[in-house]
């Protein structure tokens, strides 16, 4: 009999007519149908069996329904489907999709008799809630107790691996690729080799990955993809671009899902002919017109600084979503056209389409690069009108442009409303101290927040802090910081904490101890530090290292006009007028171009841009 001639309407049907009906709904994706159907028949007096309830708590996972899933818990109780194997997996796997992994574990210690099914769900359950180690005592316990694991329990586990960020699960995940080796089944199934490479990626071991990858005999999509995403994701653009060309040769098919892959490397390489070339094959093989596709591509060229090609794009799209929006609007602000980026904000908000978190954060963003209070103030209208006061990203972006427009204070009342504050809002503020010269207040905030708050610093908080001691002079403040971070934390110093140093150092005149310092740098990190010591070289004249450091510089930029004009300045403030003129001669002579200061002033709400040189008009 044909679905389309059973009638609801018509209560008095046997059972595997009501079945057949949820099976077919289900199967097709019409999961809430499935739960009507079963009101139908429960209302007609006709009980469902151990075939009807597996696929309504799967309609329930994958709507997800909670309350639909209780609520069929209560009927498998009261019918009496406890020891039923097939029913109470089916149980613990809603459970588990619907995020109450504590509720699934309490179906499973229930169970009468377990399958090994029961045990790979209970396995996934923990896995997908990111719970890796009781994942893997049950996956221990279940070997113990006789149920031998198969490729979806690795697979389960493999996953869970490949959704954290935790580098320190890195030597478990070795131990399951070893216990697969042992049990002779890494290349039984694609399934369980491309779960494997997705760990190895997550954890940043590519070259892990790489020999999974090149010893499959059979390669899928998801094979070549998660290899190519795992090069971007790990910053080795150029990696997964010759992988793509080896997948090309050997005549892959392509989805879009290595495009969006690749648009990203794109967006990482910031390599223009490389992006033209790829934005040809996209329009070649008709995936242009995906969404995640077009606002990629816009993100893309304006990483590429080609502003016209991502405008183009962007005005291509008919209905344009918030990302699309968001994502031009971000173009243009991460590449210094603020203006812009407000003017095309206007015409989102004319278009009557509301913004969310990210817009607001993003256009904030942009009149913290004007500096432009009033504007600022007006965007904070708009994130009240729209209710967005307590999302964390717009209060942390509220807090850097009310820094960057010199309201400290407002930035700190911002600060205070925020209810769960994360390491993100902490940063902000302290570096919004650092850059007013706070310097104290800024370490004061710091020290809150380790020991009040308990929140462990990171690399990004540290260059604020040692900024912070840099710009108020606090030297020994900022010599024990850069030494704790290490010591106590872990962190390796980075380019800009190498920089602060100097530049803290140079500051407060002790020129000697910088140069040992810089001596002391990884060489890759040095051709940073020279300048900063030169600058510090002018202001206390001290003509020999100044020497030392201009020379440094110019053996690694020697195209760089600005190390000329330190290097003259620093010849003018102790009085060698001949010298200071020989430099700027020779800046001259080798077509060295000087870049241009420039300020920028609001007047009635727009703003005029002037480079060093212009002259004012009178009016």
């Amino acid at each position: 009999m044909s679905l389309h001639h059973f009638s609801l309407a018509n209560f008095r049907r046997p059972l595997y007519l009501w079945n057949l009906i949820i099976r077919d709904s289900t199967n097709n994706g019409f999961y809430t149908r499935a739960l009507n159907v079963y009101s139908c028949m429960t209302h007609s007096g006709v009980h469902g069996n151990n075939l009807t309830y597996p696929l309504l708590l799967k309609a329930c996972a994958n709507l997800p329904s909670i309350q639909h899933g209780t609520m069929l818990h209560g009927h498998v109780l009261k019918i009496g489907f406890q020891a039923d194997t097939f029913v109470q997996t089916a149980l613990l796997d809603m459970y588990s999709k619907c995020s109450l992994v504590a509720s699934a574990r309490q179906v499973f210690d229930d169970m009468l008799h377990r399958s090994v099914v029961s045990w790979n769900a209970m396995v996934s359950a923990y896995s997908r809630g990111s719970s890796m180690d009781q994942a893997v005592s049950l996956l221990k316990e279940m070997w113990v107790l006789g149920f031998e694991p198969t490729c979806s329990t690795f697979v389960s586990i493999l996953s869970g691996y490949s959704s954290l960020d935790a580098f320190k699960f890195h030597l478990q995940g070795s131990s399951i690729h070893c216990c697969l080796i042992k049990l002779g089944i890494v290349y039984l199934e694609v399934s369980l080799t491309n779960s494997l490479m997705g760990m190895y990626a997550q954890f940043c071991l590519m070259d892990e990955a790489w020999k999974i990858f090149d010893m499959m005999d059979e390669k899928s999509i998801i094979s070549w993809t998660s290899m190519i995403g795992g090069y971007v994701k790990n910053g080795h653009a150029v990696e997964a671009f010759g992988l793509f060309n080896q997948m090309r040769r050997q005549s892959v098919g392509i989805d879009f899902v290595v495009f969006l892959n690749l648009i990203s490397g794109c967006t990482q390489a910031g390599e223009l002919l490389l992006a033209s070339s790829l934005h040809s094959l996209v329009l070649k093989c008709g995936c242009d017109e995906e969404d995640s596709i077009e606002n990629l591509l816009i993100t893309m060229y304006a990483k590429c600084c080609n502003l016209t090609s991502a405008r183009k794009i962007f005005d291509l799209i008919t209905e344009k979503s918030m990302l699309s929006w968001t994502s031009m609007i971000a173009g243009y602000a991460h590449s210094s056209h603020p203006g812009e980026a407000l003017d095309l904000f206007r015409r989102m908000i004319r278009a009557d389409i509301r913004p969310n978190g990210a817009t607001l954060a993003t256009v904030l963003s942009a009149c913290a690069e004007l500096g432009s209070l009033s504007i600022g103030q007006e965007i904070e209208e708009c994130v009240f009108l729209n209710g967005l006061e307590s999302d964390q990203q717009v209060q942390t972006s509220l807090v850097h442009m009310y820094s960057k427009c010199g309201s400290i204070t407002k930035a700190r009342e911002v600060f205070e409303k925020v209810t769960d504050k994360d390491l993100t809002v902490w940063t902000t503020l302290i570096n919004s101290y650092a850059i007013h010269g706070m310097g104290n207040e800024a370490i004061s905030l710091f020290h809150k927040m380790i020991t009040d708050e308990g929140i462990i610093p990171d690399a990004i908080v540290y260059t604020s802090v040692l900024l912070a001691c840099s710009h108020s002079g606090l030297a020994e403040d900022g010599l024990k910081y850069f030494k704790s971070m290490q010591k106590d934390f872990g962190i390796a110093p980075t380019v800009e904490h190498y920089t602060c140093l100097i530049d803290l150092l140079g500051r407060v005149g002790q020129l000697d101890l910088a140069l040992d310092a810089i001596q002391g740098m990884p060489p890759e990190v040095q051709a940073q530090a020279w300048s900063p010591l030169l600058s510090a070289c002018r202001i206390h004249g001290n003509f020999e290292l100044g020497e030392l450091a201009t020379s440094k510089l110019l053996e690694i930029s020697p195209g760089r006009s600005g190390i000329y004009v330190l290097m003259a300045n620093l010849y003018t403030s102790l009085g060698k007028w001949e010298e200071a003129h020989m430099i700027r001669n020779l800046i001259e002579g080798k077509g060295l171009v000087k870049e241009c200061s420039w300020s920028q002033v609001e007047i009635s709400g727009s703003y005029d841009t002037f480079a060093a040189g212009n002259q004012s008009q009178a009016a």
